[in-house]
């Protein structure tokens, strides 16, 4: 059997992390993330100018597919080979994805353009184990809080973005824009990332492999996967509906309104590297309890709450508590094993992002069944799923590390 080698000693430990080259990375990943999500508010503008091309509704899907197969088949790379050439070489792709999205001349061909676009913005998560691996464990939880900051930053804000480049200038305008940005966070990650030594020397296909034995030894990654995976399915719920729900006559209130809650969502960033410095002080046990208890009490407020300030604190809380959760469950996987911190996120979020779609799914079911009420308590009953397994995990006593 093909065994990994470990050396949390490696070149990388010695290199500084300040407060700038985190920030950076950061942004970095924010900047890949958000690609992934520009096409969505555009897709109207998009499908009037492939008009009676019914192609035009698999841009998003295509996207979100490219997305999930790259973190299951590259991911793992990041264990293989030097960070910083992978990550300088997945962003010059994108950069090469969005040109083509950009002079598609047909809905096929930026189906095809949108696949490849998902796939290469998995760099953002090539980023994030990267930092972990740069920090050191006294300030992991912060390291990670502050990417993941970006990451969720890029997430929320791409709609609002695509949205307001799509509707004043044009749809193919919005990836010309950000083609140049990818190969300018190409250029930035090579001039400020150092060198990396490969953590493991193991075959590629020995890594794939690997995943079934890594999930099958490592009790707390399938906690912090299955814990997170239902607090996501919980977050895209509400993103999935927020639209509907504004277009109900309570509100009347247009698609532009719903971008606009993207900024309103980015107020909850802050969490992400309040909750790890919480993690690194206190344990990343008590951040992820509250995380999982803050999101099923936004599903309270936005349940009963139902005016539009009642959905700008719901959705504050509920970004609050998700993104408490994910980068204090994010502390716990990366202190399992060193030399495969890209298999771990691998497996991680694969994990969280099934369980996105399937809250969106379920989501979308349960609204045309029974409208808001029932959204409101789905959301509550995924959130409850992530309690249950956390107060589980106590009564076992075993702590995460």
């Amino acid at each position: 059997m093909t065994t990994d080698t470990t050396d949390d000693a490696s070149p990388e430990k010695a290199f500084a992390l300040g407060r700038g080259l985190t920030f950076m990375m950061a942004a970095a990943a924010g900047i890949a993330v958000a690609n992934i999500y520009y096409n969505q508010p555009m897709l109207g503008i998009i499908e009037r100018d492939f008009a009676g091309s019914d192609a035009t509704g698999l841009i998003p899907t295509a996207t979100q597919l490219g997305y999930a197969v790259s973190l299951f088949l590259f991911l793992p790379l990041g264990d293989l080979m030097d960070w910083r050439r992978l990550i300088v070489v997945q962003f010059a792709i994108l950069a090469f994805s969005l040109v083509l999205a950009a002079i598609a001349p047909t809905a096929a061909l930026l189906v095809a353009a949108s696949l490849l676009v998902g796939a290469s913005a998995t760099v953002a998560q090539q980023i994030v184990p990267l930092a972990a691996s740069l920090a050191v464990p006294e300030k992991r939880g912060a390291t990670i809080g502050t990417v993941m900051g970006g990451v969720l930053t890029g997430i929320l804000l791409s709609r609002t973005v695509g949205g307001f480049v799509g509707s004043h200038f044009g749809w193919r305008e919005m990836f010309w824009i950000a083609a140049p940005v990818a190969l300018g966070a190409s250029a930035v990650m090579a001039a400020v990332l150092p060198r990396n030594h490969p953590h493991s020397t193991i075959r590629y296909g020995a890594a794939l492999m690997s995943l079934v034995e890594i999930w099958r030894n490592e009790p707390a990654l399938r906690r912090s996967t299955i814990l997170q995976a239902a607090l996501f399915a919980s977050f895209s719920a509400f993103w999935t509906i927020l639209a509907l729900r504004l277009e109900e006559p309570i509100f009347n209130l247009g698609a532009d309104v719903a971008g606009l809650f993207g900024i309103v969502g980015a107020i909850g960033i802050l969490a992400a590297p309040l909750a790890g410095k919480l993690a690194d002080r206190r344990g990343p046990d008590l951040v992820i309890c509250l995380g999982a208890l803050l999101t099923l009490g936004s599903w309270i407020l936005l349940g009963l709450w139902a005016t539009i300030p009642g959905l700008v604190v719901g959705v504050i809380v509920l970004d609050f508590g998700v993104q408490s959760a994910l980068v204090s469950n994010q502390h716990v996987i990366y202190s399992l094993r060193p030399e495969a911190r890209s298999r771990l996120n691998t497996i991680f979020m694969s994990g969280m992002f099934i369980g996105g779609a399937i809250g969106s799914a379920g989501a979308t079911m349960v609204w045309n069944a029974f409208g808001w009420n029932g959204v409101s308590l789905f959301g509550a009953l995924l959130a409850v799923c992530g309690i249950a397994m956390w107060r589980a995990t106590r009564r076992t006593g075993v702590a995460h590390r």
